[in-house]
């Protein structure tokens, strides 16, 4: 996986806290914090998990999808691009990106199955115009490297096959974070290990030592994901709802 990856656009386009958590302009005449950012980006990610399961679609296309929307909003407004049309758009584009085609109407159908607020309710048209908006904001690169991809190996390693589905339970949260974004996937697969270590009380230094990782930022990672999961309890339907009352009227 490394060799691929530090030769990749993914890894060419890791971005610094600073820049993930950059508010565009336009979004903040509109009185979105840095919170309510976060908090409709989560939203978003939830929506798309919310259609994934519905459409039928492997865990990987989420992940991409989730990728590109919180990448995309690196670079675009939430007031020009409305997330309610770009988290169906990113799992659309996704789906192709991984060769899971799901068709943009089964899309529409389950979202007006889901979604009584007309504000949810986008067409076909709209779907596939803003999918060449997302192209663009994304600069067409498409290729997305998930911490999934070396974990069955980590965790037999590790001696740690049977807490798989924790640990996988882990990573699919980060994606609730912009870890994605910053760090390198197979560093987030082993914070998630490394939670899970702790978590059941398992002491892996010899093993971790013996990857010549830094640990510095492997536990810097898993401290982030731990926060999240504390700053996850705070989380109310009606912080979310604020938060996107803020956002424009459709267009």
């Amino acid at each position: 996986m490394a060799t691929d990856f530090w030769t990749s656009t993914h890894y060419k386009q890791l971005l610094d806290q600073e820049e993930v958590d950059t508010v565009h302009s336009l979004d903040k005449e509109r009185g979105i914090t840095l919170e309510d950012f976060k908090l409709i980006k989560l939203h978003m990610t939830n929506y798309i998990v919310r259609l994934a399961q519905h459409v039928k679609v492997r865990q990987r296309v989420v992940a991409t999808a989730v990728t590109y929307m919180r990448r995309a909003y690196t670079r675009r407004s939430m007031v020009e691009y409305d997330p309610r049309l770009v988290a169906p758009t990113c799992l659309y584009l996704a789906s192709k990106a991984e060769e899971s085609t799901v068709q943009a109407r089964l899309l529409v159908f389950y979202i007006k199955k889901l979604y009584s607020d007309e504000k949810y309710r986008y067409e076909i048209k709209e779907i596939l115009e803003m999918e060449m908006k997302i192209l663009e904001a994304l600069n067409y690169y498409l290729v997305v490297f998930h911490p999934y991809r070396a974990l069955s190996q980590l965790l037999q390693d590790a001696g740690m096959s049977d807490s798989t589905q924790m640990i996988w339970g882990l990573i699919n949260d980060t994606y609730k974070m912009d870890l994605i974004l910053i760090y390198p996937p197979h560093l987030i697969a082993l914070a998630c290990i490394y939670v899970a270590s702790m978590l059941k009380d398992k002491d892996n230094t010899s093993w971790f030592e013996q990857l010549r990782v830094d640990m510095n930022m492997v536990e810097k990672i898993s401290t982030e994901i731990l926060d999240f999961y504390d700053y996850h309890k705070t989380i109310s339907e009606e912080k979310v709802n604020a938060a996107m009352m803020k956002l424009t009227m459709r267009m």
